[in-house]
């Protein structure tokens, strides 16, 4: 136990002082196997053309890292590119100066060669772990980040994880500025929203309303949609036992796109998002913000296939991958469905109930205003976009409920970092929802979720959606 603290004390005065971390000696290690991830930067093929994106190689090389039930999580991470970089634990909760962040001050960017150690246990499920600094997530620095239980070792389940992502062959810092019309960095897009969007707010439908206005789907027209790396031109194809049963991890680590996950005629089984069981439920077409994570039980008969499509909200486009049985004949699947799909919405959600319910106990309750415009392009929380956010204060150890109102005519995932919380009303009516990391608001809609605040330190909430953020819609839950 010393030991731990003592190397967790070390980083992060190294950190915090900017210097290079140099790692302790292997004696000083102890009996802990420490697992290699090297952020890098790699060549996909996307459309028939050789891409060059960044990536987060685990050992042997594979992208992402997959942790057994007895394993801590316990990493080296080397930052190989000729740029800094830091990683975020996407769904995990260690102590603030471990969630792999440099905006809240308790770390600062890895620099070019540097090597960082992090340490600590591991939440299990199905999570993933991405870029936090400027716009690398865009460039594909994502990879899934599984947990597994003992129950999940010992279930008769072939486990298969797909990670989705958008990309596009212009750079994302010419994406951000063709959004907000301003060179990237620039303050055109950091001021935008505000007081000026919330006076023409005011003049339009009340929460949980759409009629009169119409909603904005998507921020940018990407070049492909990916799963796995791969386009439906050439999709993975996994092969299943005759008569198998697949516990599908799917993770939606787009930047800033929302997809319906579709079985087609197929009927999968939802038993847990974010990482966190639930209820089992029954369907076909699942709606999956940016962020967040779904894991289904899906059956594949002998000599059948089960396209796993993911398409694009508000469009045709789609990706996926392709469960097929052994001797089973896989055809092409166009990329571009037949129909568009409706916007991402809570359909899902309000069906969802955890398998373990928060406690009832008395505690506090904050309200935040989603504000913002697709133009001019900019978004905030409470008319205060980051750098200079209105930061949300709590008190350690409070049952902590947290309404968000979307007075914007975009859907937000809002995550939280550092914690998981339970859904507990949607546009006014209770439930006893999912546990989540990540939930959507949608266009003019009202959320509130509960969490316990006995993490305590600075953590980022934020809306998932990589554009929005970076003009602005970003704040601080903070107790210590």
């Amino acid at each position: 136990m010393s030991l731990k603290l003592s190397r967790r004390a070390f980083l992060g005065s190294a950190a915090i002082a900017g210097a290079a971390t140099v790692l302790p000696p292997h004696w000083a290690l102890g009996s802990t196997h420490y697992q290699p991830l090297m952020i890098e930067k790699r060549t996909i093929e996307v459309l028939g053309k050789a891409a060059s994106v960044y990536g987060l190689a685990g050992p042997g090389g594979r992208q992402g890292l997959f942790v057994g039930s007895d394993e801590p999580f316990a990493v080296t991470l080397n930052n190989q590119l000729d740029a800094e970089s830091i990683i975020h634990w996407h769904g995990q909760t260690p102590a603030p100066d471990l969630d792999g962040v440099a905006d809240t001050g308790y770390a600062v960017p890895l620099a070019s060669g540097e090597t960082r150690l992090y340490d600590f246990t591991p939440r299990p499920g199905t999570h993933w772990m991405h870029s936090h600094h400027g716009l690398q997530e865009q460039r594909q620095l994502a990879a899934p980040l599984i947990v597994r239980t003992l129950k999940d070792e010992a279930a008769d389940l072939q486990d298969v994880t797909v990670l989705l992502h958008d990309f596009a062959f212009r750079s994302p810092e010419d994406i951000l500025s063709d959004l907000t019309g301003s060179a990237p960095g620039g303050n055109a897009g950091m001021s935008m929203g505000g007081g000026m969007n919330m006076s023409g707010m005011a003049a339009g439908p009340m929460m949980g309303e759409t009629s009169m206005m119409s909603m904005d789907l998507n921020d940018v027209v990407y070049d492909a949609y990916l799963a796995n790396d791969r386009t439906l031109q050439d999709p993975e194809v996994i092969r299943t036992e005759s008569n198998g049963r697949v516990r599908l991890r799917l993770i939606n680590g787009a930047a800033s796109t929302a997809f319906w996950i579709d079985l087609g005629t197929t009927f999968g089984k939802v038993i847990a998002v974010d990482g966190n069981d639930v209820e089992p439920i029954e369907g076909a077409l699942f709606p999956l913000a940016q962020a967040q994570r779904i894991d289904l039980l899906v059956d594949v008969a002998p000599g059948s296939i089960v396209p796993v499509f993911a398409q694009r909200e508000g469009g045709r486009e789609r990706t996926g991958i392709i469960l097929a049985a052994p001797d089973a004949t896989v055809p092409k699947f166009s990329e571009l469905a037949d129909n568009e799909s409706g916007p991402v919405d809570l359909s899902l959600e309000t069906r969802l109930r955890s398998k373990s319910n928060l406690a009832a106990k008395p505690g506090s309750k904050a309200t935040v205003m989603l504000m913002g415009s697709m133009s001019p392009y900019g978004w905030n929380i409470d008319g205060s976009p980051w750098p200079d956010p209105r930061p949300i204060e709590v008190r350690h150890g409070d049952r902590v409920e947290l309404e968000m109102m979307n007075h914007s005519m975009m859907a937000h995932p809002m995550h939280l970092h550092g914690h998981h919380f339970q859904v507990i009303s949607i546009n006014g009516r209770g439930l006893a929802g999912a546990m989540r990391d990540t939930v959507l608001v949608p266009a003019m809609g009202r959320v509130t979720v509960a969490f316990d605040a006995v993490n305590p330190g600075r953590w980022l909430f934020h809306c998932h959606n990589l554009y929005h953020m970076a003009t602005g819609m970003m704040s601080e839950v903070r107790y210590f």
